[in-house]
């Protein structure tokens, strides 16, 4: 989820513990811990709302940070006909558990060894093997486009970025602004092949 202007402030600072959204289908499921550009927040609850039943004294609307029932529904985008999901969620605080895992440039035997494993199941997909040319791939031209990488290696754009994320998962890249670059754990694991 992605938060703008004073929202992603609100969400930063935990002034703002719901949203609601306009999509084809839930984005964020209960229990997980999503990363946004306003920190890391733990989804307490997503159900499906009808907008023209939201009221103004609802205390979602005010978790939300909104005037009222009708700021709300002027705030929803993406298509009309698609139903609204209110999400409730609280701010994680502590560190991120993935950007400690990539800024570990030491990797024992163990660790090395368990990075080869979970690799090569990747690789074992339908696709063939892909891990690692998609981390040279970053290596050699971070801050590109996800399309012009997927590109190069004649993969459509989106299951290349699901891909990257699993990558990200393990701690062996960073998302940036534009494209990805390794971490020093994704440095170290190919100086290590």
């Amino acid at each position: 989820m992605l938060f703008a202007g004073s929202d992603r402030d609100g969400v930063a600072d935990g002034r703002i513990t719901s949203a609601y959204r306009r999509w084809a289908e839930p984005r964020v499921v209960e229990g997980r811990i999503y990363r946004t550009n306003a920190g890391r927040i733990e989804i307490d609850s997503v159900r499906e709302v009808n907008p023209e039943l939201i009221a103004d004294h609802d205390a979602d609307v005010a978790a939300a940070d909104r005037r009222n029932a009708k700021d709300v529904r002027r705030r929803l985008r993406g298509n009309e006909d698609w139903p609204t999901f209110l999400i409730k969620f609280h701010l994680v605080e502590g560190p991120d558990p993935r950007e400690q895992l990539a800024a570990q440039a030491d990797l024992s035997p163990e660790e090395l060894a368990e990075l080869r494993s979970r690799l090569a199941r990747f690789d074992e997909g339908r696709q063939g093997p892909w891990t690692t040319a998609t981390l040279r791939l970053i290596q050699s031209k971070p801050a590109t486009r996800a399309a012009d990488l997927a590109a190069e290696l004649n993969r459509d754009t989106a299951p290349f970025k699901l891909d990257v994320r699993k990558l990200k998962n393990l701690g062996l890249t960073y998302s940036l602004e534009t494209g990805y670059e390794l971490s020093p754990r994704g440095m170290a694991y190919l100086d290590s092949i």
